[in-house]
């Protein structure tokens, strides 16, 4: 952790929702005024698309499990080295991995390649990480210890596999049985090293659908935020302005004496309320430094 450059973190599996929630961060970013940098955990894979699905035929044939949330497919070193150097001297490396063919084009790459190493911004004043891994601890590498303000996305698991279902078919071209396939062959990762981080987070969003989801293979559509709740759970917080949230999220209310559950179709507002003052804190703390 640095007073001096902050990072934020938000972690949670592909079809989490960590996407929607960088776009939040964007919005209290301008609103403070904060020049962030950023960096995606796609970019500390180890592996092309092509070399992964090599890699992947080849761990079947030996009876063995191979994922994006496992240590053998990321370069969880690297990940907190960048964090440490960011910390200690705002600076760090970073690339891309290329999705789809429209990011491709502009770097004249295929899909499922990165781009090269490049140098973070200059003279940022937060740098906020979104993927995978931001609170991952293993044998080689403590990344959660780096991080000033680290968020969870949990959707319950069958809204997550319905997520990524979903947008891995229409927006990245997947077939259903592949995306079913890595599901099931991710198990075991997702157990290890997604599920661990969680607990380590000062703040899990976890969005619940009030519709049925029991068969997530079968799902045509997404449970909309107006079909869920979001529960919201904080840790190792003090002076969290519980009454105060309360009377700004109509329908919310109290479950646990850390968790609030709050409408999905406010979760939004919810972010914003409830992140925009940790991440005016930090840029206090931050300038008390200079």
């Amino acid at each position: 952790m640095s007073a001096k450059h902050p990072i934020i973190a938000v972690t949670g599996s592909s079809g989490a929702g960590t996407t929607t929630t960088t776009t939040a961060f964007s919005h209290i970013f301008r609103q403070l005024g904060i020049n962030a940098a950023f960096i995606e955990g796609d970019s500390f894979h180890n592996f092309t698309r092509a070399e992964m699905e090599v890699l992947i035929r080849k761990s079947k044939a030996e009876n063995q499990n191979l994922s994006y949330f496992g240590s053998q497919a990321n370069d969880f070193p690297k990940l907190e080295e960048c964090f440490r150097t960011y910390g200690e001297k705002g600076q760090g490396l970073t690339r891309s991995y290329l999705h789809t063919f429209d990011e491709a084009v502009p770097f004249n790459q295929m899909p499922g390649t990165f781009t090269q190493w490049r140098p973070l911004p200059e003279n940022t004043d937060i740098l906020y990480y979104e993927g995978l891994h931001g609170g991952v601890v293993t044998e080689d590498a403590d990344v959660a210890k780096h991080v000033d303000l680290l968020i969870g996305m949990v959707p319950i698991v069958n809204l997550e596999w319905i997520q990524k279902i979903i947008r891995d078919t229409s927006e990245r071209g997947h077939s259903r049985e592949k995306v079913m396939g890595s599901i099931v062959r991710s198990m075991d990762d997702y157990i290890t090293h997604m599920t661990p981080q969680f607990s380590r987070t000062h703040i899990n969003f976890q969005r619940v659908p009030t519709v049925d989801t029991s068969n997530p293979f079968s799902a045509k559509d997404i449970p909309s935020l107006d079909e869920s709740f979001v529960v919201i759970r904080f840790r190792g917080m003090n002076n969290v302005d519980f009454p105060y949230y309360l009377s700004m999220l109509q329908g919310s209310f109290m479950s646990r004496v850390n968790t609030m559950v709050v409408p999905g179709g406010k979760m939004s507002l919810a972010m914003e309320l409830i992140l925009t003052p940790l991440i005016r804190d930090l840029m206090n703390k931050k300038l008390a430094q200079q």
